[in-house]
């Protein structure tokens, strides 16, 4: 799943990213769908050995436009994980409280544990994003977030923080699409606000803002990479792909008992019926 990644300091050109790209998988959606299943019980076990072993720190970085599927793909790729030592952290429009204090100042008490993933749906990165488009703040303050950011998450990565970015890519006329069928469904309608046909309207601004920040923080320690969603199937299998394989080179074993395994097993029946 290399091909999604995207080197340090490279161009990103987002219209040349297809979002109906599934060529990494030879299957159909019932084979991708299987595979995933498998993907889902790798992750199970390696997210049971990283909470034993207490050691790593796991942050996954979830980034969209609406209707890019956040949402979904944490519910397929993290399904049939045991939800200790997994959370999801959202973040909504900042509080008084928090815009009384510096942008990653609520990020950062969200940030992973010892043996714990840590899930961020939307992130610090809108305030390089829909700050940036909505002209929030002035220019000189959401250029300088970069390097802020950078730096950011590389102090996370050198205390011990595995980071995976990734940016769900789907096309405008999927988005039209999903749109659309919230509104059909009754039970979607909870889901639908009708700002995010306005949103639509800067979809270009959003492009460009996404391309620099892909481009300037996609780094060795915190790489981002670009999945094609709109086929949801292929963006859980590349996602889940990407994230067993990270976690596969972590060489996590579980932790050694710090009692003699033997002499209790000898001594078994004595000391567990000794009541």
């Amino acid at each position: 799943m290399k091909k999604y990644r995207v080197e340090p300091d490279s161009k990103v050109d987002l219209s040349k990213w297809d979002p109906e790209d599934s060529s990494e998988f030879d299957g159909n959606k019932e084979e991708g769908r299987a595979a995933l299943a498998n993907l889902n019980r790798k992750l199970a076990e390696l997210q049971e050995v990283l909470y034993a072993e207490h050691k790593h720190k796991v942050l996954i970085v979830l980034q969209a436009m609406d209707t890019g599927g956040k949402d979904g793909a944490i519910r397929h790729v993290f399904n049939g994980i045991n939800p200790e030592g997994v959370r999801v952290a959202s973040f909504k429009i900042p509080s008084a409280i928090e815009t009384d204090h510096d942008y990653l100042w609520r990020v950062h008490q969200q940030t992973p544990g010892k043996g714990e993933i840590v899930i961020f749906n939307r992130s610090h990165y809108e305030d390089v994003l829909v700050v940036r488009v909505h002209k929030l703040v002035p220019e000189e303050v959401w250029k300088r977030r970069y390097d802020q950011i950078n730096n950011f998450e590389k102090l996370l990565a050198e205390e011990g923080t595995t980071i995976l970015k990734f940016y769900l890519h789907i096309s405008s006329e999927e988005q039209k699409e999903r749109l659309r069928a919230r509104l059909e469904d009754r039970t979607k309608h909870w889901k639908f606000d009708p700002n995010d046909l306005k949103e639509r309207h800067l979809w270009k601004e959003y492009m460009r803002a996404y391309e620099d920040a892909l481009e300037k923080t996609s780094t060795k320690s915190a790489p981002w990479y670009i999945i094609p969603a709109n086929k949801k199937w292929y963006r859980d299998l590349v996602m889940a792909s990407v994230i067993v394989e990270t976690l596969e080179d972590l060489k996590m074993e579980y932790p050694q008992p710090k009692y003699d395994v033997a002499s209790i097993l000898r001594d078994f029946d004595a000391l567990a019926d000794n009541i």
